[in-house]
């Protein structure tokens, strides 16, 4: 059976949603987009990830076509059309299509707005137990990584590039320092316990799973530090792990082929990972 879609204010069967090949989102990358998280048949985080959108949309001045409220109800209406129990609803919004290819846009474009539903395993994914092994790699994005565009090219790339080495993700490196990963947040614990992660910028996604775990993380009174870290201090980790909308927390077991602590997933990875899908089933909405 198809997936129902929602395209500007229509449900439909995903083989009836087109789209014009002017809209800038598709000519541009002209375009922002969130993904959350479905438990249960419950939107994780949905109030962080409208929060985000709504800044990412007004940092690039595209306009939002509906409110919190309607988005959540067509968020709910896809998750019921659909039989979403568990996997995630990816949300796109463009600037809109002017009817030709023009680099300059005026201000009362309508926006295109279009939403899908993707059936996955988040809780039993078995790379919670057997770890992720990553490679480092040069991160050559723009520098407004803020923005949650959909400019993704560069890492689309380096994931190609990870895979064809046996790895299953990369850890970004400019200026000598670890950014993030390919689509996540990244993370490591000293040998002295001390949790660390990149302090949010431009250079970085603000992510809302990172948001989560950071307050997990300090009422769990662990030690936090977030500050620059090298590749090679993530080489002489304790642990490493990533987390993004979809994964929550899995944890890095190797990076360039080198183990990262013993080889296997950190006992503080798992923890917060399994505090956090619990906290975060009790406020699903």
């Amino acid at each position: 059976m198809e997936r129902i879609v929602y395209l500007n204010g229509e449900f439909i069967v995903e083989s009836e949603a087109k789209v014009s090949v002017f809209d800038r989102g598709f000519l541009f990358a002209d375009a922002v987009y969130e993904v959350t998280a479905v438990l249960g048949g419950k939107l994780i985080d949905h109030q962080g990830h409208l929060a985000r959108l709504e800044r990412s949309s007004k940092e690039l001045g595209i306009k939002m076509p509906v409110t919190g409220d309607q988005l959540m109800d067509i968020q709910r209406e896809l998750i019921k059309r659909n039989d979403l129990v568990e996997g995630g609803i990816y949300l796109q919004l463009t600037r809109g299509d002017e009817g030709d290819r023009d680099f300059s846009y005026s201000d009362d474009i309508e926006p295109t707005l279009v939403l899908f539903t993707q059936a996955r395993s988040l809780i039993n994914s078995p790379k919670t137990q057997s770890g992720i092994k990553v490679i480092s790699f040069d991160d050559i994005r723009w520098r407004r990584r803020d923005i949650k565009t959909t400019s993704l090219l560069p890492a689309c790339m380096a994931k190609h590039v990870a895979h064809a080495a046996g790895a299953e993700d990369v850890w970004l490196i400019e200026d000598g320092f670890v950014t993030e990963g390919g689509s996540s947040n990244v993370y490591i614990v000293t040998q002295g316990n001390v949790l660390v992660t990149r302090p949010l910028s431009n250079d970085i996604l603000h992510g809302i799973t990172r948001a989560s775990l950071m307050k997990l993380a300090q009422e769990l009174n662990l030690t936090i530090e977030e500050r620059l870290f090298t590749i090679e201090e993530a080489y002489d980790a304790k642990e490493a792990f990533i987390s993004s909308a979809t994964t929550f927390v899995w944890p890095v077991v190797a990076i360039d082929d080198k183990p990262i602590g013993n080889g296997k997933p950190g006992d503080i990875a798992l923890k917060l990972r399994d505090i956090y899908i619990k906290t975060a089933l009790e406020l699903a909405e």
